[in-house]
């Protein structure tokens, strides 16, 4: 039920640096062939800087940390992958289900193989209107209560920045802004909103999670916010103009629950000719890197 790749875990074994990444991107978040090619590109990212990739999903009922290349090009290719959340894990394994994992499901994975290092996009968060509907992601209980650090972007620009900044405060989540003191905004360098800590490099990044282990306090996890480079970020006034247009379109055809966050980053892709996506994937491949590099120091410390 539970398999974690020969290559992971005789890095995890040698204590050699290992980063977690999601598979939600490769099977729901990019356009085929495109998502494969992807996939690859960050794995091979990884490598580069000294670290070994764990890709992560459920295959045929298994739980995965860390695909071949076989594997990954099943989740980038085949039909009715499903999107799993940690709640969806018990469910599919019992079924037999393939799915790509989110950001809650792939830190629980993670973290259950002893990976402390996770890059991705962006988290989930307190959505818009929140007051009504009472819409928050799953990520953040989860990363309330998992010890892991996840190198991210902040949160998609698409949902209330400053509530989830309040509920990761509320959850004792610890954010730190990489050589920022302003919390970045997912397709945006700046969200509008500051960080109250700064981290200056890798080591620093060990440094905490040294001190959280020594500490002995509540099992949180530590969100490192890289922004993406603000020559290869979204254009502001587009991306504020686009994202206006695409809350109104959600609210005129009646978009609710679930399926509001991929209508909204698909408005935005088709909108701004595919300029979202370009940074999205910037901010990506950036965190990745971060990624590999904070591993690597924390092997070290």
């Amino acid at each position: 039920m539970f398999l974690v790749s020969e290559e992971v875990r005789e890095a995890l074994a040698a204590r050699r640096p290992v980063v977690a990444l999601e598979s939600t991107i490769i099977a729901h978040g990019l356009p085929r062939p495109r998502n494969l090619q992807v996939a690859l590109e960050l794995e091979d990212l990884v490598r580069q800087e000294g670290a070994v990739p764990a890709t992560i999903a459920v295959l045929d009922g298994r739980a995965h940390v860390g695909l071949d290349k076989e594997q990954v090009e099943r989740i980038a290719n085949e039909e009715g992958i499903r999107k799993l959340g940690h709640r969806d894990l018990p469910l599919a394994v019992a079924a037999g289900e393939s799915g790509a994992t989110t950001v809650s499901a792939t830190a629980l994975l993670a973290s259950l193989a002893g990976v402390r290092v996770f890059a991705t996009g962006g988290l989930g968060g307190v959505h818009r209107q929140w007051t009504a509907t009472q819409d928050e992601s799953a990520d953040l209980g989860l990363l309330a209560r998992t010890r892991i650090t996840v190198v991210c972007a902040g949160v998609k620009s698409i949902l209330d920045v400053p509530a989830t900044l309040q509920r990761l405060e509320t959850l004792g989540v610890a954010v730190a802004g990489y050589r920022t003191d302003r919390f970045p905004g997912f397709y945006l360098s700046d969200s509008g909103h500051p960080v109250d800590w700064t981290l200056e490099s890798p080591e620093e990044v060990a440094a905490v999670m040294n001190a959280q282990d020594a500490l002995g306090g509540p099992e949180s996890a530590l969100i490192v916010a890289h922004p993406v480079p603000q020559d290869e970020q979204l254009d502001p006034q587009l991306h504020s103009r686009v994202l206006a247009a695409a809350l109104q379109a959600c609210e005129e055809e009646g978009v609710t629950g679930q399926a509001v966050t991929p209508f909204l980053l698909d408005h935005l892709v088709r909108h701004t000719d595919g300029a979202s996506l370009s940074a999205n994937l910037a901010a990506v491949r950036g965190n990745v890197r971060l990624a590999a590099r904070i591993a690597a120091a924390w092997t070290k410390a």
